[in-house]
Parts: structure tokens; sequence; C-alpha cells
């Protein structure tokens, strides 16, 4: 089977020097969507069809396993189908579809390909209240289609028909290139349009079939910035209707963002304004509190993340408990039953089993053991200006606040540190450290007064 994605076009309405299919959905780019769902069918060739912005496509897309035409000029979709016609296989069917619809699902395109069967002309359709915009589908007396209008061609009562044509069809092969080479650009818009191979295939005796769907989502496109955001709440809704099966207690489903794939165990709790970007798992009864961030994390059981916390590239163990307002940076993993707590960051570092770090502190490049505790306003002085260095913090060791620790610098299994302590020498085991100082208190003095 050869698949032909349509992406040519220059998204104007978009009002956005992005090209239109690299606008995101989802968290991936509107074409992704589209080559996801065309993969799933495992074709022989994927070919894109590239116009516009195909430069920033193909450096956004790396695929090595799709084949790329250029589209130079825009002139309809009949010759966006040309430009790909030296790629083509001699596979039976040639599944088109647009880059710019990216919710259609691998079952719909499967069903289309297999009414196809490479003898047929099949066509995705659906009804539309208002079809405003679409290509009309006009059948007979006997219920056959007899052609295909575009809107700005459509007269009298084919504008009042509303099921219309979504530009999703499979094509015989074998018939296609003769097809192509008898389009002609006679119309409203001086374009070469695809659709008008229906009337070739009528007069070939071709079977012309169509198959619809009840589900208007998958079949609708994206032109403007509004479709884009409608879009983008049909799909969220989705994926939360999903979890919801799944038995992923939502607080409310339309409160959530999905920006890429959630893996979710048993008993697990989503607040309301949580996003998830990349791929994260949460293990069985994690709690995620509301207007939460995680990006590629992956959260062992019973973890409890509190509201307004920001997480990225991390691990955390069973049990811990993150927030509220804390950030974990990538390369960060945190022990079982350990407490990173409000407005402290962690970046780079490995936090060891019930050890906390509660208040007001960053630990960066640093290794802590199992049962430290850090104090409020602590952090790791990791950055020298030109290379960052590394911090160890021995099991059971006690950090009092307002603490730095000056890396490269090692602090043993036991050892104390007073609070106010500037550390920059290693520390032994079981040993105190503090900075001297010394405490004056004058009983003459005063504070002065507003003169009256």
């Amino acid at each position: 089977m050869n698949i032909v994605v349509l992406a040519a076009g220059l998204g104007k309405r978009m009002a956005s020097p992005r090209p239109k299919l690299l606008h995101p959905l989802g968290g991936k780019p509107l074409l992704e969507h589209v080559i996801g769902a065309a993969k799933a069918l495992e074709p022989d060739r994927l070919v894109i069809v590239a116009g516009h912005g195909a430069d920033q496509l193909r450096l956004a897309i790396a695929d090595a396993t799709l084949l790329w035409v250029e589209q130079a000029q825009q002139l309809g979709t009949g010759d966006a189908v040309r430009c790909a016609l030296p790629a083509l296989g001699d596979d039976e069917v040639t599944l088109v579809m647009n880059g710019d619809v990216p919710l259609i699902r691998p079952a719909t395109l499967a069903a289309l390909v297999a009414a196809s069967a490479g003898e047929r002309l099949a066509l995705l359709t659906v009804v539309l209240d208002d079809a405003t915009g679409y290509g009309r589908i006009i059948r007979n007396e006997a219920g056959a289609i007899e052609k295909i209008v575009e809107h700005k061609d459509a007269t009298g009562k084919e504008l009042d028909v509303r099921e219309i044509n979504t530009g999703i069809m499979a094509i015989p092969t074998r018939r296609l290139a003769d097809w192509i080479r008898r389009l002609d650009n006679h119309n409203a818009q001086s374009e070469y349009y695809l659709t008008d191979i229906f009337a070739f295939a009528r007069a070939d005796g071709v079977d012309v079939v169509s198959i619809a769907t009840d589900r208007i989502a998958e079949t609708l496109g994206v032109n403007n910035q509004l479709q884009l955001v409608q879009l983008e709440r049909l799909l969220q809704r989705s994926r939360a209707e999903a979890l919801l099966e799944q038995g992923v207690m939502l607080a409310d489903a339309n409160r959530i963002d999905i920006r890429g794939t959630l893996a979710c165990g048993e008993q697990v709790a989503i607040d309301v304004n949580c996003i998830f970007e990349g791929d994260s798992r949460l293990g069985d009864r994690v709690t995620i509190g509301a207007h939460c961030i995680l990006r590629n994390v992956d959260i062992d059981e019973g973890a409890v993340i509190e509201p307004y916390s920001y997480l990225e590239g991390a691990k955390i163990g069973a049990h811990a408990r993150i927030g509220p307002y804390a950030r974990i940076r990538p390369g960060t993993t945190v022990g079982i039953e350990a407490h990173i707590g409000n407005f402290v960051e962690v970046k780079n570092s490995d936090i060891g089993a019930q050890s906390k770090a509660n208040h007001l502190s960053y630990v960066g490049d640093a290794t802590v053991g199992a049962r430290v505790n850090i104090g409020a306003g602590t952090i790791t002085c990791n950055y020298d200006g030109a290379n960052k260095h590394r911090t160890l913090i021995g099991d059971d060791v006690h950090i009092g606040s307002d603490v730095q620790l000056v890396a490269p610098v090692s602090i043993a299994d036991g050892a104390t540190v007073g609070a106010g302590t500037t550390v920059w020498k290693d520390v032994k085991a079981d040993a105190l450290v503090v900075n001297p100082k010394t405490q004056v208190a004058d009983a003459t003095w005063r504070r002065p007064r507003k003169k009256s």
C-alpha cells in the first residue's frame, strides 16, 4: 500500500510564520499525528508532499522512513498527487490523506482501504450540520456517488447538501496516473481538484464507494488558530475519558492536558489543571495535586506531588512527597519516603531514602544519602563560573539552616553542619562543623525614634 499525505498548504489563516502543520496539538505537530495514523497501517511507502516550509517540516519530523516530495506551486490537491506519482510503487491501493486532519483514526483508514481493495475508488464522508467550505457529495436517485462539487463551484440545491468530502480516499493505484493526467483546472479556483477523478472513475466503469464516520472530530481539519484550539479541547477530552475508563480519578475531565503519553497504575488521583508533557508514568496510588506540571517523569507507588510543583526528567521513589511549590529538574532521583518541600529546587541530584529538604533550599549536582535533613535556606554552590562541581553528603547527616556547601565537597556519614555555616572543606564522619562567630549584645544601645 502507498500512502500520500498532502502537506503543502500555505496556512495563511493561521496568521503565523510557523508552517501550519508544525503547530502543536496535544504536544506534537499536527503532521506528526497524521503520520502516526498512517504508519499504523504499515504502508510500503509513505510519501509526504510538502511545499510551504518544506525544509522546516523535514527538520522537525526527522524520520528516515518517510519519502518527501515537493510541490513547488500550490496548484491544488490533484497537482499535489501528481508530484507524488514518481515516488509511488505498484501496490494495489494508494491512500490519500490530508496533513491537517490530525484526529483521524487508523481503524477508519483501514476500513477505507478495505472498501477499495485495489478495485474501487473509496471515499470517507461525514455529515455536518454546517457544510460551509467543504466539497459536497452529490448522489443520484439510487444513492450512488455521482460527483463531488467544491463549495465555490456549488450552486442551488448542491449547497444544501450536508454530506461532505473529507479529502481522504483510497484509489486503485493502477488507475491513478491516468486519472491524474486527465485533470484540468477549469473551475472557480483555477486548481487541479483530486475530486474530479470521481467523474473519471464513473466514465471508466470503476465502482465508486464510500464509508461514513459518525465521529466528526476525526474528519475535522485545521485552518486557523480557533480551529486548532477547538481540536485541542476535543483531543484532551478524549484522552481524559480514556483515563477515566482505566479507573484514574480526575477531579475534572475538562481541566487536564496530556501533551504526550501518560501511563497510570491503579487508584491514581489527579486534581485540576495539571499538565503532562513527554512520556510519564504514575504508579499505583499516586496523587497529583492541582496545577502541577510533569514532563518525562517516572513516579513510583504511593508518592504525593503537592500543588503547584514542576517536575521534569525525574524519577520519584515510592511514598515520596514533593511540594507544594517544588521544582525538580532533569537528572534527579528522589528516594523512597523522601520529602522535597515548598520552594525547594533540586537539579541533577540523587536524594536518598527518607531524606528531607523541606523549605527554601537549592540542591544541585549533589548525591545525598539516606535520612539526611537539609535545613531551610541551604544551597549547594555547584558552579564556579565555568564548571559544575558535585557535593557528596553521606547518610544521617544533619544540615542546619542557611548553610552554603561549596562544591566540590564531601560530608561524611553522621556529620552535623551548624546553622549559617559555609562548608568548603571535606567533613569527617560524625563531626560537627561550624564557622566561629562572636555574638555581641550592647545593653546601652537605644533604637532611634522619630522626631515629633
